[in-house]
Order: C-alpha cells, then structure tokens, then sequence
C-alpha cells in the first residue's frame, strides 16, 4: 500500500490572487492530519517525483507545458476566473503528474497491489492545450498514458467519480481503445460536458461512458452503477491497472455540488473496486481530484484507504433505474452489461 505525496502541494495557493478559493492547501492539510492521526494506516509514504517534460508531453502538447512553466516563471497570474498558475504552481503539478506516474510504475512493477497519489492540483479538467477548472496538469491521464507507453499495460480503465465531468481525461483519450474512461457525474453541471451521448469517436467509440446523475443521487445510484455497469464493463474490457479519478466532491456536505455521498460510502465504493481489481488481476490506484470540505474530505479519503488496503466487505447492490438504463445504453459496444 503505497501513498505518495510532495510538499510542492501546499505551495500553490489560488488564494494569493483568488481570495476564498476552494481549491487550497487545507484540503490536504485536513487530509494528512487525519491519516498522521492513525499512523497512515500502515501505508508505506513515498516522496512523489516531479513528472518529467517527455511524460507530461504524453498527453499535452509542448506549447502548454511551455506555457505553464513560463507563466510560473513569470510570478503567475489567473488563466480564467478560476484557474491559477502562481510561482510555485509549475513545480506543484508537475509534482502531481509524477506522483500519478510514480504510482502506476509502482503497481505495475508489482511493489504494491493499491496506492493513493494525494497531491494538488487536482488534474482531471486540463485538456491537452488548454489548463481549467482548478486544473493544470492531467496527473491521471499521464499515468494512464504511461501506463500503456512504457509500462507494459495493454489496456487502462479510468473510473472517475468526482461530481464534476472529467472532460480532460476524456479529450484526451477520446480516440484510443487501450484506455476505457467511465465517468459518473451530475448532470447540467459545470463544466457542460459528459452527456450520455458522448461515447468517443473513432478507434475509441465506445470507450467513453458518461453516466450522468440527477442532483441528489447518493448510495443507492453509485453502488447500483458500480455493480450493474462498471464490473461487468471492467470485467469485458479487461484492464492490466484500475485508476479511480478519486473526486470527493460529490459528498453530500461539499459546498460546491449536490449529491449526497456520505464519507461511508466512498469506503463502500472502494471496497467494490478493490474486490474488482483482484478478480481480474488489476492493481488498483487513486488520484485525488476535487472535494471542497476539507473534514468531509479528510473522512472520505480515509474511509477509501482503508477499503482498499483490505477493510469492510462487498455490499448488496440496490437495483436503480439509472444503472439498468446505463447499462442497455452501452450494450452496443459492451454486451456484458445486460448478459
């Protein structure tokens, strides 16, 4: 059980431009004081490295890498309403980025079954060319890249389940079929993006499955979802490493969205990925992406680590009607959800 982290992460601060800016140094300061209170839990904590230039270069272009590191260089300033790249930010995502890829080196070298990458950052809205939303770097894009460049992964599956649509991770691999993005998020939500209806395109359709939820989905939605559409994708897809785009903002005391996960419920979920990647032989990895109550944050973050370094057992699936629907919607490119 490996969790990496770097200090660079408290240094970017949006709050030196952006008064009250959600995406802040507390988040992880909640997060690490609650696990430092458990002794880590028993994982093993490692320094993450910075991503090099070539691995960021795997999924974004050279003018946006170049331009991150100038701006940073520069003493920063805002990208959009948003979205901040300070003096200190370069290092911090670039620090991201490499703790993700140090991560899925770590898994698939077979040093460890499960990680945790907890580092900000968050990744999962920068596109190849264009930083956004809180994000400036795609951590869990360039980890899943790298995964199936140099690391000997055939395929990669990508579950996000921050409440925000991860339309990064799905810019970037829209096209491929080695990487299987399933993104369960609320609908008409910022940033617009992750309808029903967008599968991929090319070589890639199919690999993209947006599961849009209403306001107010909770337990019974995810767990169904989990059982009814992601296990038996995952098992037909058959991915050599599992990443979980590890959003926490879909919890129900989040300030930003309106779902309604308890911090329980993130161990429930978990607890189901885990058993996931040990029946197809899988290790399984978080990223941390967004969560905007830092208490809520730091319990849920625990409640995951615990789950998948081997805590509480696999709950009975509710049946909902979003899973079933989900599940006869991508039929056409993945028969093993209504078999």
């Amino acid at each position: 059980m490996l969790y990496f982290s770097h200090p660079s992460s408290l240094a970017h601060d949006p709050r030196d431009l952006m008064p009250g800016h959600p995406e802040a140094p507390p988040r992880l300061v909640a997060i690490e004081g609650r696990l430092e209170a458990v002794d880590w839990l028993g994982w093993e904590r490692r320094p993450a490295p910075a991503a090099t230039r070539p691995e960021l270069e795997l999924v974004h272009t050279s003018r946006h890498v170049t331009a991150i590191r100038e701006l940073s260089e520069a003493g920063g300033g805002a990208i959009d309403s948003e979205t901040w790249d300070g003096p200190e930010s370069y290092v911090a995502a670039a620090h991201a980025a490499g703790g993700a890829a140090a991560m899925a080196r770590a898994l698939l070298g077979g040093e460890a079954k499960v990680g945790f990458s907890a580092l900000r950052p968050p990744g999962h809205h920068a596109e190849p060319e264009l930083a956004m939303g809180f994000c400036l770097f795609d951590s869990i894009a360039v980890a899943a890249a790298l995964a199936t460049a140099e690391l000997g992964a055939s395929r990669v599956l990508i579950l996000d389940w921050d409440v925000h649509h991860g339309n990064g991770t799905e810019a970037i691999f829209r096209e491929r079929d080695d990487v299987l993005l399933i993104s369960i998020h609320q609908e008409a939500m910022w940033p617009g993006t992750g309808l029903a209806s967008d599968v991929g395109r090319g070589r890639g359709e199919g690999f993209t499955v947006n599961v849009p939820v209403p306001a107010g989905s909770g337990h019974d939605v995810f767990l169904s979802l989990l059982d009814r559409l992601v296990t038996p994708l995952a098992g037909e897809f058959g991915p050599d490493l599992i990443l979980i785009s590890a959003g926490y903002d879909s919890h129900l005391g989040d300030p930003l969205a309106d779902l309604a996960l308890a911090s329980e419920d993130f161990g429930l979920m978990a607890v189901e990925v885990r058993e996931l990647g040990a029946r197809l032989g899988a290790p399984v990895g978080a990223v941390l992406e967004g969560g905007y109550s830092p208490p809520a944050l730091a319990e849920s973050v625990e409640a995951t680590m615990r789950a998948l370094a081997g805590e509480g057992e696999p709950s009975p699936a509710p049946e909902t009607r979003i899973a079933e629907e989900a599940a006869t919607r991508v039929a056409r490119y993945w028969p093993a959800t209504v078999a």
